[in-house]
């Protein structure tokens, strides 16, 4: 780490439990994708690591439109040829390409894109739409009335909109720059180009030798200090990242207002779903947005920064992988949001109906993919990459890290 003190960057709530890094998923082969960057002919200032993180940190936020690129390298078996199409199941491995418009606020919109389908998450403020062509439904979260007050007086804290997300360069880079103070040396790369726009490149190689990442170089736009592209290394793979997002394209512009601005597509079915706020803490005086949150029961972290392990106990993994809508209120802290009665139709996205308002089975074979995807251990079933593993016990612990294998076998 370097030896000077640095602007610290906050995660929200959800997040400081979470896998740290760009591990948000477990990911599968590696395929040919577009190139994101080229290496050369930006001539920029020197600037040192300690300078680019200042720059990053204090950039104010801004609107941005643009194409990305997701791109999943983590060496796990090739995933069926039914995971086609825009669906977020296919950020699960391969390259996505996904559309990005946000006004640098509160109004955002992000599109997986499919050959022939689209899928969309589109953020206003306290409330968000997801829009799936497949099955040409929309989902509408908003939080209860008596939490929108608590949640326009903790958005300075980072608290989370309702609503699934998509991977993007600026939410990669938030969780890597955010374990930068932790356990790891930061240096600045030589200069490169992103989608067109001169870029410096900082590297964040952990100095914790028990986790499989090796380094995490995100790209730092020199005008903006927005990030364009992140790439994660493993420890096992140097010949290419394991992780990447990146723009291919990209204008730090106000998109119009009919983009950001969510309008049903005539005849989709509407899901009126009502989230609650999870609860959080009052924090002591001068504690200040760092502090971290109480864990929900059920969840034990072990370890810190890049060699977190997280547990999840009493968790219904039988459920989860067959479709089992019911089986959400057992992954710990999912009662609160998830597991509420109100919410149940969140999982209509992904389990669809019988056509009589019952949750069906996913027409992918999810049973033969869990266990295509794990092998068995004695310690129950073991999901094993070059970025993050995945232990899940056959007393319905799962644990979770961007360790080695042995590692979460070891703390089983």
């Amino acid at each position: 780490m370097a030896d000077t003190e640095r602007p610290r960057r906050t995660l929200s709530p959800r997040a400081r439990w979470a896998v740290p890094g760009v591990v948000a998923v477990a990911v599968a082969a590696a395929v040919g994708v577009p190139a994101l960057a080229s290496p050369g002919d930006a001539d920029l200032p020197q600037v040192s690591a300690q300078d680019l993180l200042s720059r990053v940190a204090a950039a104010e936020p801004t609107p941005v439109q643009g194409t990305v690129v997701y791109t999943a390298r983590l060496g796990l078996p090739e995933l069926p040829a039914e995971m086609t199409g825009a669906d977020p199941l296919n950020l699960l491995g391969g390259s996505s390409t996904l559309r990005l418009w946000s006004d640098g606020a509160e109004r955002s919109r992000v599109s997986l894109l499919g050959a022939t389908s689209e899928y969309s998450v589109v953020h206003d403020g306290a409330q968000a739409w997801t829009y799936s062509s497949t099955d040409d439904a929309v989902t509408h979260y908003t939080l209860d009335p008596a939490d929108v007050a608590r949640y326009q007086a903790l958005a300075d804290r980072a608290a989370a909109a309702p609503g699934a997300d998509l991977p993007t360069p600026e939410a990669a880079a938030a969780q890597v720059l955010a374990l930068a103070e932790q356990d790891a040396d930061v240096t600045v790369d030589s200069p490169t180009t992103v989608a067109g726009r001169d870029a410096y490149q900082l590297v964040v190689s952990p100095t914790d030798d028990g986790t499989l990442v090796s380094r995490v170089v995100v790209a730092v736009d020199a005008a903006t200090a927005q990030p364009l592209r992140v790439q994660a290394w493993s420890t096992s793979d140097g010949a290419a990242p394991s992780l990447e997002v990146g723009f291919t394209d990209v204008a730090f512009t106000a998109p119009d207002d009919s983009v950001l601005a969510f309008s049903a597509p005539a005849g989709a079915t509407t899901e009126e779903v009502v989230v609650p706020l999870p609860e959080t803490p009052e924090l002591p005086d001068g504690a200040g947005p760092a502090a971290a949150p109480a864990l929900p029961d059920g969840v034990a972290v072990a370890g810190s920064g890049w060699s977190t392990v997280v547990t999840l106990s009493d968790v219904d993994v039988a459920g989860l992988v067959g479709g089992d809508a019911a089986s959400l209120a057992t992954v710990p802290g999912a009662e609160r949001v998830l597991g509420s009665e109100e919410a149940q139709d969140l999982v209509q996205q992904f389990v669809p109906s019988d056509g009589e308002g019952n949750p069906g089975r996913p027409s992918l074979d999810t049973t033969a993919l869990y266990d295509q995807l794990t092998t068995a251990v004695p310690e129950g079933r073991l999901l094993s990459s070059t970025l993050v593993s995945v232990l899940i016990t056959d007393d319905g612990r799962v644990l979770v890290g961007s360790v080695p294998a042995d590692a979460l076998r070891a703390a089983a």
